[in-house]
């Protein structure tokens, strides 16, 4: 009689434990999908840019993946900049002559009196340095997934101009300049 308990006490025993290890990879396997889900769900991932005012009225653009121009064009006229995004693969650049360029006016530099600066991984954009009836139009070329094993200084490349009056769409063309990491 206590062989017959040992092996009904065993037996027992092996079927709590499977019943443990199914509930705990049931729990592992809810758990691993829900990390993947939630954020999809949620729009908690990463977003592709931020904008934000600054205290001295400047507008801060930070742009962490190519994607979403027309949201962040949206965004930034939100925020009173009037600007024309565009984003380029590599080696691509738009055709010169998009519309009538300000003149006189610095749209990127470190200037006090430049449209936009590069600023601690952003791009502050003043609204007052941009006239009536003006479009800051930047074009982004490249993307952040350039291998290094290219060797490139640049990986990405961004121009900017103020044009009054309309924006052409944006006609891409080759940048003979990408290579050398020149401008075109």
């Amino acid at each position: 009689m206590e062989l017959k308990t040992e092996i009904t006490y065993r037996t027992e025993r092996r079927r709590r434990v499977t019943r443990r290890l199914y509930a705990g990879g049931a729990v592992a396997l809810l758990a691993a999908a829900a990390a993947f889900i939630v954020p999809v769900l949620t729009g908690t991932e990463e977003p592709a840019y931020a904008v934000s005012k600054n205290a001295d009225g400047t507008v801060r653009v930070e742009i962490n993946e190519f994607r979403d121009a027309d949201r962040l064009e949206q965004d930034l006229r939100d925020a009173g900049v009037t600007a024309d995004i565009t984003y380029l693969p590599p080696g691509k650049a738009c055709k010169v002559g998009r519309g009538e360029t300000v003149g006189r006016t610095v749209t990127l530099g470190p200037d006090a009196n430049a449209v936009a600066r590069m600023h601690n991984g952003g791009l502050d954009i003043n609204p007052r340095n941009i006239g009536e009836n003006h479009t800051l139009v930047l074009e982004f070329a490249g993307n952040e997934g350039t291998p290094a094993a290219e060797k490139r200084e640049v990986s990405w490349r961004l121009t900017g101009h103020t044009i009054t009056g309309p924006v052409t769409p944006c006609v891409t063309v080759d940048d003979p300049g990408w290579e050398t990491g020149n401008s075109s």
